[in-house]
């Protein structure tokens, strides 16, 4: 079948392969890690909740308690709670951030506050030590705290002092929290001794995109984001030079940054091999945290270097840019959703020249395969002299058979680009449209928006001219708006409503195409028969 598609028709198909693919392979298959150099370590599998956790003792790689055990226990009590009007932070008697729910209802899940902090597994600012004497003392030991509550309303910031006191060792966690959300932390021990400070582990959401990417990200000064996947790590991975170390999912991250290029940052798994990452030192530690939204422009209004916790993968370079412009336009508009018609439309306005031109070409193609079909049958057996006439023939008319694939080719990254940007922004996060699209990071729920989208794409595929010689062809193509439907229904509704538009867009360019190329077509055929009856 595929050999006597035509290359426009090849090129449709692989649009749709490629479509699927992305999906599949980026749900199914992340890609693989480089492991670090440093990386060097063995782990041992633990019986229920326990995942064996590599630490640096003395001696070598040892293994101490999990990491990803549940270590809440009976001790593990609410010390500190801080509040402010965004949000309810809470600390445990285990010096760890416990808790963080945002106030604004958008953020909401079934009329419930989302909670951003895991409640199993690694937590913020939990610290284990090398030393499993004094990591054992240290898991019975409560802190204690010089407040329990804390306000943040009408201040700059507030200071909460956190205390350990262990045989051993005495643990001091100096916190200075701010209204928007970011903190200072500074670290000190009594005397020197080797431990690690957790970033935590993501929160599991429910009805996050299945594409979307989760794990940790160590962003590094030469400007690589070192992304580690849920469920793909195998091994330690060491950096340093790190500036942003950050555990997240598709919305919501828990960052550290700010701290010196020489702190070495390890990422190891769990017993499910989802990343772990944590900081490790000796000494004293101070440097800045942030839980909340990846929203770009509360990261940059708190440190710039938090916008690179927002990641596109493969697209970055490409998604970046789109998604400013679209904050820009969301500046002038005031809405989402109308910022999406518009990057659609400007976006529709500079691949003009080249989409008009990849449509005449479709057009002039459908003329020339009667002509074509009589060239392989008199030439079927003559490859070489077959092609040479079908060449002879697209150059009398002016026809080019890749004309319509350049456009094509062109919108894939773009498409795919956009499908990051709001796959991924939080800003969407209970953004309305109009009428019933009161949330553009959810599926429409009445399922009008993808439906439409289907009804579109359907009618865009009459509109487009086809030269199919084959019925089975014509019948996978003619499926496609009911393939692409299916799909769209669980997508964002932003995302539903940006394909809407361009097909909206291609039906009203296809139609001025369609009639301008008609007008030719009567124009130049009344001339010949001018010519004829001149002769």
């Amino acid at each position: 079948m595929f050999e006597k598609m035509s290359p426009n028709q090849r090129l449709i198909l692989a649009v749709v392969l490629s479509f699927v693919f992305f999906i599949v392979y980026t749900a199914i298959f992340p890609p693989e890690m480089q492991e670090s150099a440093e990386q060097n370590v063995t782990l041992t599998e633990r019986s229920g909740a326990e995942a064996a956790t590599p630490v640096v003792t003395d001696g070598g790689v040892g293994h101490a308690v999990a990491a990803s055990e549940k270590v809440a226990n009976p001790d593990a009590t609410k010390l500190v709670t801080v509040e402010s009007s965004e949000f309810t932070l809470k600390i445990d008697t285990l010096g760890r951030i416990a808790s963080k729910v945002l106030k604004d209802k958008k953020y909401y899940v079934d009329d419930k506050p989302t909670e951003l902090v895991a409640q199993e597994g690694a937590q913020p600012l939990f610290i284990r030590f090398a030393d499993e004497a004094v990591n054992a003392e240290a898991l019975k030991v409560p802190y204690r705290a010089d407040a329990n509550t804390v306000s943040l309303e009408g201040a700059d910031a507030k200071r909460v002092t956190l205390t350990q006191t262990l045989p051993q060792v005495t643990v001091t966690k100096t916190l200075t929290f701010y209204p928007d959300g970011h903190y200072d932390i500074e670290v000190s021990l009594s005397k020197p001794m080797r431990y690690f400070l957790y970033v935590g582990q993501h929160a599991e959401h429910k009805g996050q995109m299945m594409m979307a990417v989760h794990g940790v990200m160590a962003y590094t000064a030469d400007g690589v984001s070192n992304i580690f996947e849920d469920g793909d790590v195998e091994g330690r991975t060491s950096l340093r030079d790190v500036k942003l170390l950050s555990a997240f999912d598709q919305y919501f991250a828990s960052i550290f940054y700010g701290f010196d290029a020489e702190l070495l940052v390890n990422v190891d798994r769990d017993r499910s091999d989802n990343p772990i990452a944590y900081l490790e030192a000796s000494d004293s530690l101070s440097f800045n945290g942030f839980i909340g939204p990846k929203d770009y422009r509360l990261l940059e209004s708190v440190n710039p270097v938090l916008v690179n916790a927002i990641e596109y993968g493969w697209f970055t370079w490409a998604a970046k840019p789109l998604f400013g412009f679209l904050l820009f336009l969301h500046g002038i508009f005031g809405n989402w959703g109308w910022a999406i018609v518009v990057l659609v439309i400007a976006i529709r306005l500079v691949l003009y020249p080249l989409t008009y031109k990849g449509m005449v070409s479709m057009q002039k193609m459908k003329d020339l395969a009667p002509k074509m079909k009589e060239l392989r049958e008199k030439y079927k057996g003559d490859p070489q002299r077959m092609n040479a006439a079908v060449m002879e023939l697209y150059k009398k008319n002016g026809a080019n058979p890749m004309g319509g694939c350049l456009p094509l080719l062109l919108q894939i990254p773009v498409f795919f680009a956009i499908y990051r940007v709001l796959l991924n922004a939080v800003e969407l996060q209970g953004a309305a449209w109009m009428l019933w699209i009161d949330d553009l990071s959810r599926m429409d729920p009445t399922f009008i928006l993808p439906v439409l989208m289907g009804a579109s794409m359907y009618f865009q595929q009459k509109m487009t001219p086809n030269n199919f010689t084959d019925p089975m062809q014509e019948k996978i193509f003619k499926y496609l708006p009911v393939v692409f439907t299916f799909f769209f229904v669980t997508f964002p509704s932003g995302l539903v409503l940006y394909w809407l538009t361009n097909n909206l867009l291609s039906i009203a360019q296809q139609y001025m195409v369609n009639k301008k190329y008609a007008q030719i077509k009567a124009a130049h055929q009344a001339q010949k028969e001018h010519s004829g009856d001149e002769a």
